[in-house]
């Protein structure tokens, strides 16, 4: 599709081959084995399933703060994910620099040391109510994955043969949706247990001193877990910055085929610049799918005690989905093709949510899941094809990309909320024109 060049058709075969060009010696890697690196794969593991596990906590404080701050509107409450979001936006140029001076195994435990304190920031966040001071921990708790994300990928790439890379990615990949599902049953059972009944309590409180004592004990019941959380951030943070992972240092500016890029600039690669453009959309469409389908099914009069799982549908259907995506791309279906019929079904899934009411619309709003679960591995190596020097500044736009994840679902509550457009519309109005630009990109964008 892109020339007889592109014969990688496994979502991150393109990206390894240039990583493998790029960052590590090949002779290095033709002595070593996969069991050489069982124990840094292991670690790996470890670490994806954590901040897969803090990324999906939002879909939890949505709701949790919205009442605990006795927030007025879903505007404000969507203020969670634009903080966390946004973070990627202002960090993801900076971290290229800090890695280049750190090297990517500190960064990463620096990444980790930043997460546990924004953990810690919900300490007196907790104990005052303020909303601005859990915003601040959400966004250095981006920070921290910022920074991380940036470094993480050259790592899984290198810990073990060419052949069994695919597999790596897969398994972090598994391991990061596994925790995503898990993490919004075990906050919301701590946090919103026995929801409606706590909800009504408040609500019918007439007496401000009673009814602050009510706020203030459902507060405070998210210190324990962010304790918990920094401690074990913290402990990762200690295990990574003495472990024996291998550094890596750029040796080669070349593209994946050993072609020499004659291109000044970043910005002379329009494939790139749509391809930040459909990052932007898809981190957008995923959190709407994952982190607003709690609001979307409250404000369709479903109880709080029920919507506060809803985040873990959509997470087991991205589950489902990279595992289909994991047997089926390259052997049936290139990454290309999958990426046009994931739109397609996004699409599709998007306009019966519109179309239908109550459990079955919550249904297909989970069901989105299964169609974003292969986007980014498709996206990202379809932008970067070819940069050749550029290519971690291309990464980097990439990465800033995600800001849309605190935009659209932020712009759906300002419909929904300041606009009065009626929940289903804003909410189709949101994510529909994403799968349609997603859909262009896998048709003709990436090509151009």
């Amino acid at each position: 599709m892109l020339g007889k060049q592109r014969n990688c058709t496994l979502p991150i075969q393109c990206s390894f081959n240039h990583f493998k060009l790029r960052y590590f010696n090949t002779n290095y890697m033709t002595k070593t084995t996969d069991k050489t690196f069982l124990s840094p794969i292991i670690m790996m593991c470890v670490l994806f399933f954590t901040f897969g596990f803090v990324t999906w906590l939002n879909g939890t404080l949505i709701p949790f703060l919205k009442l605990a701050c006795q927030l007025t509107s879903d505007v404000q409450a969507f203020f969670v994910t634009f903080a966390f979001y946004t973070a990627y936006f202002f960090l993801a140029l900076p971290s290229s620099y800090i890695l280049q001076a750190t090297g990517y195994k500190k960064g990463m435990a620096l990444g980790l040391l930043i997460m546990a304190l924004g953990s810690l920031i919900f300490i007196p966040a907790a104990y005052t109510r303020q909303f601005p001071l859990f915003l601040i921990g959400l966004f250095s708790q981006g920070m921290g994955l910022a920074l991380i994300q940036t470094a993480v990928n050259p790592y899984v790439s290198i810990l073990g043969s060419v052949e069994s890379a695919a597999k790596r990615i897969s398994i972090m990949g598994i391991c990061n949706k596994i925790a995503g599902a898990l993490s919004p049953l075990v906050l919301g059972t701590v946090l919103l247990n026995n929801a409606g009944s706590i909800e009504k309590n408040i609500e019918e409180t007439t007496d401000p001193i009673q009814k602050g004592i009510l706020l203030n004990e459902l507060s405070q019941k998210i210190i324990p877990p962010y304790i918990v959380l920094a401690v074990v951030l913290l402990i990762l943070a200690v295990i990574i910055y003495f472990s024996s992972l291998p550094e890596i240092k750029a040796e080669e500016e070349t593209n994946p085929d050993g072609t020499e890029t004659h291109k000044t600039s970043i910005f002379q690669f329009p494939h790139l610049l749509l391809g930040v453009l459909c990052i932007f959309f898809y981190v957008g469409v995923e959190v709407m799918a994952g982190d607003a389908i709690g609001s979307y099914g409250k404000a369709m009069g479903l109880p709080l005690d029920q919507t506060k799982y809803f985040t873990t549908y959509t997470l087991i259907s991205m589950l489902v989905g990279y595992v289909i995506g994991i047997f089926t791309i390259p052997k049936y279906i290139s990454q290309q093709v999958a990426l046009k019929y994931a739109a397609f079904i996004g699409i599709l899934f998007a306009l019966l949510a519109f179309l239908t009411t109550g459990y079955t619309a919550i249904v297909f709003i989970s069901l989105l899941g299964l169609a974003n679960a292969i986007m980014w591995p498709a996206i990202f190596p379809l932008a970067i094809y070819k940069l050749g020097k550029f290519t971690q500044q291309g990464a980097a736009l990439l990465i800033m990309g995600i800001v849309g994840g605190a935009l659209i679902p932020l712009l759906y509550g300002t419909l929904k909320d300041s606009f009065h457009l009626a929940n289903q519309l804003a909410f189709v109005v949101c994510v529909l024109p994403c799968y349609l630009f997603i859909w262009y990109y896998a048709v003709k964008g990436h090509k151009i």
